[in-house]
């Protein structure tokens, strides 16, 4: 099974993105819980520091270094077993 990662992200409000996956899939998550330590407080704070994020070797990036882990913010953890395998888009967005 291929890893499935995060080809774009774009803001769209409250510290909300929408996700397009390598899939082809475009999925929007909340990922205001995610944005925890120092390196996340300006972007938590400024909308506009928020809205510099981008897609970046599958994963989200913001210029200041702070990165989102793909499965963190498709999975909400680790990818589902082939078995139970969902598609990100049947996940409830968060």
């Amino acid at each position: 099974m291929a890893l499935i990662r995060i080809v774009k992200a774009e803001p769209i409000g409250d510290l909300k993105l929408r996700l397009t996956l390598t899939d082809g899939s475009e999925i929007e998550r909340n990922v205001g819980p995610l944005l925890r330590g120092p390196i996340f407080e300006k972007i938590r704070a400024d909308a506009n520091e928020f809205a510099l994020v981008r897609a970046e070797d599958g994963a989200v990036v913001w210029p200041n270094g702070a990165d989102l882990c793909a499965d963190m913010v498709i999975w909400n953890g680790l990818p589902p077993d082939e078995e139970k395998k969902q598609t990100a888009s049947e996940l409830t967005p968060r």
